[in-house]
């Protein structure tokens, strides 16, 4: 942290009643642009969103700078101590600030989300046409639409309604500019006798969910969209990749995108109501999600202050 001088004996005050900090480090005078002495330290994650709360009470934010990195290995029994100091579980505590900065910039509407949106509905559409599962997992890999779709979680909890405006744009532009592209992408490969409307309309028992939306389709949309959120709030990416190729959104629309292209008007609406259909399911479950961890995290929080207050 660069930290305005008149603030500093206040902030670290504040560091050093936190529970589960550790390693303080104060350099008087050290910082130029702006000028303020820098303050470093390591702070448990389950007290981190506690600590940033009260040191943007003091406007060290506003006025000098605060910037957070993740330790990867610690070798210290100061920092061990102070992991097991801190309430809570590490993977359980969310980062609101950091969850807020990760969903802006994923659902930043940008020329590299585009062409990602763009290049996944087409590996999908490639996919669904040789009814080739293979390349629907690989087109839900890289998609990048739950970034957005975090974003709108993020927002609704979090009450940032231009949060959820840029979110919403990202995704709705962004399946429409995908599913445009692919619907020419699909023109070219007839053209170029790649693809047909036979094979459109032949059986396809590994891709033919992908337009046929049913319960079952509901459901898993919900439990993705609970993983998703878990692991983008727990620092967890890994279930990312599970919750990539367990739903039909990119493949929805490549489908919606080919059947567009062939004037199969039944299997487009139907591609378009399994999109929403998950859409909806992981934005309500995200949503829920996020704000049961909200609750748990402040009910724990208020229990340890208590309890620190009795002590």
């Amino acid at each position: 942290m660069i930290v305005p001088q008149d603030r500093t004996a206040p902030a670290v005050e504040l560091i050093e009643s936190t529970v589960g900090t550790t390693h303080l480090v104060v350099l008087p005078g050290a910082a130029r642009d702006p000028v303020g002495d820098l303050v470093m330290c390591d702070v448990a994650r389950e007290s981190t969103d506690e600590l940033l709360h009260g040191l943007r009470g003091m406007k060290i934010d506003q006025d000098g700078s605060i910037a957070v990195e993740s330790i990867d290995l610690s070798m210290s029994t100061r920092a061990d101590r102070a992991e097991e100091d801190a309430p809570g579980e590490g993977a359980d505590a969310v980062i609101w600030e950091q969850l807020a900065e990760a969903t802006h910039e994923e659902s930043t509407l940008s020329f590299t989300y585009l062409s990602f949106m763009g290049l996944a509905t087409m590996i999908a559409a490639c996919g669904v046409v040789l009814d080739n599962a293979i390349l629907i997992v690989g087109a839900m890999a890289v998609g990048p639409e739950f970034g957005p779709l975090a974003g709108v979680c993020t927002a609704i909890v979090q009450r940032a309604p231009r949060l959820a405006v840029r979110s919403l744009t990202a995704l709705l532009v962004g399946f429409a500019t995908a599913i445009l592209a692919t619907t020419l992408f699909s023109l070219l490969m007839d053209w170029l006798n790649q693809f047909s409307e036979e094979m459109l309309d032949a059986e396809r028992p590994q891709t033919s969910f992908i337009w046929q939306p049913d319960l079952f389709s509901f459901v898993v949309a919900l439990l993705a969209g609970a993983a998703g959120t878990l692991s983008l709030t727990s620092s967890k990416s890994g279930a990312l990749v599970g919750v990539a190729i367990s739903v039909t959104t990119v493949p929805a629309a490549a489908n919606a995108a080919v059947a567009l292209s062939y004037g199969e008007v039944g299997q487009m609406w139907g591609s378009i109501e399994q999109l929403l259909l998950n859409l909806l399911g992981i934005m309500l479950a995200g949503t829920a999600t996020l704000a049961l961890q909200q609750r748990l995290w402040r009910k724990h929080r208020g229990r340890l202050k208590r309890r620190l207050r009795r002590g």
